[in-house]
């Protein structure tokens, strides 16, 4: 019967850990990471998933000669936002995975 003890003691750790993981996910859903480029001048915010909730320009940036220089600026700001948003996500994840590899799961 010890058998069982220990199957029931490894359900409980798994339903522990899943609670954990999807209450980790749910504080990543909600995160928001803003980076910015052009010293500042566009900034993107993203959510914990990577997704581009917001994006700001100052005036002066929009230069209909030089669109792609925005362009360019834009990419930054967005790319730099959605990498520290993902490197956030993998540092709360981190303790609970711990090396699986969990569909899913950005990053890991």
């Amino acid at each position: 019967m010890r058998g069982m003890a220990n199957l029931g003691n490894l359900m409980k750790q798994a339903k522990k850990l899943q609670e954990e993981l999807e209450k980790t996910q749910a504080e990543i859903a909600t995160m928001r990471v803003e980076a910015s480029s052009g010293g500042g001048m566009v900034k993107a915010v993203v959510n914990g998933r990577g997704e581009l909730i917001d994006l700001k320009m100052e005036k002066e940036i929009v230069d209909p000669a030089d669109v792609e220089m925005l362009v360019d600026l834009v990419i930054a700001a967005v790319q730099e936002a959605q990498r520290t948003a993902q490197a956030r996500a993998e540092e709360k994840l981190g303790p609970l995975t711990q090396g699986m590899n969990l569909p899913g799961i950005p990053g890991l």
